[in-house]
């Protein structure tokens, strides 16, 4: 089979791969699609790589057909499916194991089926899960309209949280605006911490971190849940850790990526318990900026690389 490859220079080249070999409580999917991530970015750079167990590859989540399934579980050859992975996406097959896998939701194609697990399941651990989120709390996620906060919006929104978010121009507020967004920041005409003083948030899912951290922490409303899943902004800051420790504000560093397949099982299905209907309903959507085909897959990076997306990137395999 084929599979896309990082070389030495950074290069990204369809090239030849062993086939998958399926351990006892795997499944083989074929792929269709498979969706970018940021971390795709980082792993390109040598900063992200596969866990232990994982292809070499890039690719976080995919949707395609099961071509084989173990005897007697939830799977048969044929299904559709969607899957979120440790990596080895951007191929043509991989090898998942069987509970880290869900079906297309009702009414959606496969490259919106593929833009669902790595950024519901990541809202999901982070807003539900670690952040402890409930009805009525003010939320706060970065970067509202990426594919994860996308994402992130809507699921605070079907669970009863008002949302503040950041976006980095005019047609990016009216975006996340659409999808629920209570209160949105531009980042590069407001300054983030002075509009979280009017807004305190009890759970923050933040992607960018960065000096003005500290800042904006020392605004949260006390007990409040501070959750880093990513240091775009930088890895540096300065906290008053008096008035932290005071407040009982926690800070939680998190990533999905790192979890055991048991942990990341047990999201997916809360996600599908929670969120398969409303998927099946139109009631949240998945939102693609653009679809390609996987032979540009440097294109692709590059929309990423230039945040020129609202929405997910999505290669197309078949």
């Amino acid at each position: 089979m084929y599979a896309v490859l990082i070389k030495e220079n950074k290069d990204l080249v369809w090239s030849e791969v062993p086939e998958p070999q399926p351990k006892e409580n795997e499944v083989v999917i074929d792929i269709h699609a498979v969706a970018l991530n940021r971390a795709d970015l980082m792993q390109r750079n040598g900063e992200y790589p596969s866990p232990p167990g994982w292809p070499e590859w890039m690719g976080l989540e995919v949707a395609g057909e099961i071509c084989h399934a173990p005897k007697g579980g939830r799977w048969k050859v044929g299904d559709k499916v969607c899957a979120l992975l440790g990596g080895g996406g951007y191929a043509e097959k991989v090898a998942v194991p069987a509970d880290m896998v869900l079906p297309v939701p009702d009414g959606l194609s496969m490259a919106e089926a593929a833009a669902i697990p790595e950024a519901f399941a990541t809202s999901y651990l982070n807003l539900c899960i670690e952040g402890q989120m409930k009805k009525g709390d003010t939320v706060f996620i970065q970067a509202g309209a990426s594919g994860l906060g996308m994402a992130a919006i809507q699921l605070a929104k079907a669970l009863g949280a008002k949302v503040v978010t950041t976006v980095g121009s005019d047609e990016k507020a009216a975006f996340v605006k659409a999808l629920g967004a209570d209160v949105v920041i531009n980042r590069k005409k407001e300054d983030i911490a002075t509009v979280l003083k009017d807004h305190p948030v009890d759970v923050a899912m933040d992607c960018v971190a960065g000096a003005n951290l500290g800042k904006c922490v020392a605004t949260m409303a006390r007990g409040g849940r501070w959750i880093v899943i990513a240091s775009l902004g930088g890895a540096m800051t300065e906290i008053d850790m008096n008035d932290f420790f005071r407040r009982g504000v926690k800070l939680i560093g998190s990533t999905l990526r790192s979890r055991t397949s048991e942990m990341k099982a047990d999201i997916l299905g809360g996600l599908e318990k929670e969120l398969w209907p409303s998927f099946s309903s139109a009631a949240i959507k998945v939102l693609i900026h653009k679809t390609l085909p996987v032979s540009q897959a440097e294109a692709a990076h590059a929309i990423l690389q230039g945040q020129e997306n609202l929405g997910k990137v999505v290669l197309m395999v078949k």
